[in-house]
C-alpha cells in the first residue's frame, strides 16, 4: 500500500494498479479502496485503438469525440456513453491529426503517409483526399468558417486547402525543421504553427505573410493554440514548459512549469480562463491563467499523454495516450 501510494504521487498509475492487484485480499482495507478509486477518476475510458492515440477532438456540439490512432484509423465515439459510433479506415499509415469542422458536418484527418482526408462526420464517407505533402502530416485544423483546412507536416511546410475543391491555396514556408502543430485564430485572419525548430510562427491567412516569430522553446514545440478571444497563444514544448504569449506583440505572458516530461498538447477553455496541457509524464494539468497557477492534475493514463482538448461547454476535457486509450474527465 505504501509503495502504491508513492507511485500514485509520482503519477505512475499502471504500477499503482499492479501493486494493488497483488495485495492479498485480507489486506485490502479502506486505504486499498481509496487508492483504487484514485486510479479511475475519469468519467469514461474509451478503448478500441490497437496502437497509440495521437490526437483527439470534440465535436462542436460536444456529443462526439474523434480520436486519431497509430493503427491507421479514426474512431468517432459518443462522448456521453462511450459507444463507438464510427471507425474511419482509408489511411495507409498511422493517423496523427484529427479535427471537426465548425459546423460538425465534416471531419479531417492527417496521416504519417502524407495524405489529408476529409470525411462526412455522420456517415463516415470519404469526401476528398488532399495530397501534396512530401512527408508525414502531423496536425490539421479547420478555419472558423469551415471553408479552409490547414495541415502541418514533417516536410517543414504548412499547406492551406480549399475544402470544397481540394485545391491548395497557400503554402507557408519558414520553419527550418518539421512543423508539428497548427491553429487558426478565432477570426480566421491568422494562422499559428509550431515547429521542431523551437519556434512558433504567426501568418496572415490572406496572403501567407509571416507576421510574427517566437523563439518559444529551446527545442521542439509540439503544439500551439489560440485563446478564444485571439489575444493569447499557448505553446507546449520539449523543455516540459507550457507558455502563454501575447499574440500581437509576441511578449511572454505566462510560463507554467510542473510537468516532469515534455509537454505535448495545449487547449484553452471556451471562456479563456483556463489552459489544459498533456505530457509524456502521464498527466493532464489544468492551469488557471489568472493569477497564473496550477489547478487540477488528472492522473489515469498508464503511459504518456499525447493530446488534450476542452469540451465546447468547458465542463469536460478529453485526453489521449500512448496507452491506446481515450479518457473523458
Amino acid at each position: 500500500i505504501a509503495l502504491a501510494n508513492e507511485n500514485w504521487r509520482a503519477g505512475n498509475v499502471g504500477e499503482v494498479e499492479r501493486q494493488l492487484d497483488a495485495c492479498p485480499e485480507l489486506m485490502r482495507h479502506w486505504e486499498w479502496g481509496y487508492l483504487k478509486r484514485l486510479c479511475h477518476l475519469d468519467l469514461l475510458t474509451l478503448e478500441g485503438h490497437t496502437n497509440a492515440v495521437n490526437r483527439v477532438a470534440f465535436s462542436p456540439d460536444g456529443k462526439h469525440v474523434a480520436s486519431a490512432g497509430g493503427d491507421r484509423t479514426v474512431i468517432v465515439w459518443d462522448a456521453i456513453s462511450g459507444r463507438e459510433v464510427l471507425t474511419l479506415k482509408g489511411h495507409t499509415r498511422g493517423v496523427a491529426g484529427v479535427a471537426f469542422s465548425p459546423d460538425g458536418d465534416r471531419l479531417a484527418s492527417g496521416s504519417l503517409g502524407g495524405a489529408v482526408k476529409v470525411w462526412d462526420a455522420a456517415s463516415g464517407r470519404e469526401v476528398v483526399t488532399l495530397t501534396g505533402h512530401t512527408q508525414s502530416v502531423l496536425d490539421v485544423a479547420f478555419s472558423p468558417d469551415g471553408k479552409r483546412l490547414a495541415s502541418a507536416s514533417l516536410d517543414r511546410t504548412v499547406k492551406v486547402w480549399d475544402v470544397t475543391s481540394g485545391e491548395e491555396v497557400l503554402i507557408l514556408k519558414g520553419h527550418t525543421a518539421s512543423v508539428r502543430g497548427v491553429a487558426f485564430s478565432p477570426d480566421g485572419k491568422r494562422l499559428a504553427s509550431a515547429g521542431y525548430d523551437g519556434s512558433v510562427k504567426v501568418w496572415e491567412t490572406a496572403g501567407g505573410k509571416e507576421v510574427l516569430t517566437l523563439a518559444a522553446h529551446p527545442f521542439f514545440v509540439f503544439d500551439v493554440a489560440f485563446s478564444p478571444d485571439g489575444k493569447w497563444l499557448a505553446s507546449a514544448g520539449q523543455d516540459k514548459a507550457v507558455k502563454v504569449w501575447d499574440a500581437a506583440s509576441g511578449q511572454k505572458v505566462r510560463n507554467f512549469t510542473g510537468h516532469a516530461d515534455l509537454a505535448r498538447s495545449v487547449s484553452f477553455s471556451p471562456d479563456g480562463k483556463r489552459l489544459a496541457s498533456a505530457s509524456i509524464d502521464r498527466t493532464v494539468r489544468i492551469w488557471e491563467l489568472s493569477p497564473g497557477r496550477q489547478g487540477l492534475t488528472l492522473k489515469g493514463h498508464t503511459r504518456g499523454v499525447t493530446s488534450v482538448v476542452f469540451s465546447p461547454d468547458g465542463n469536460r476535457v478529453v485526453s489521449a495516450g500512448l496507452d491506446r486509450t481515450v479518457k473523458v474527465w
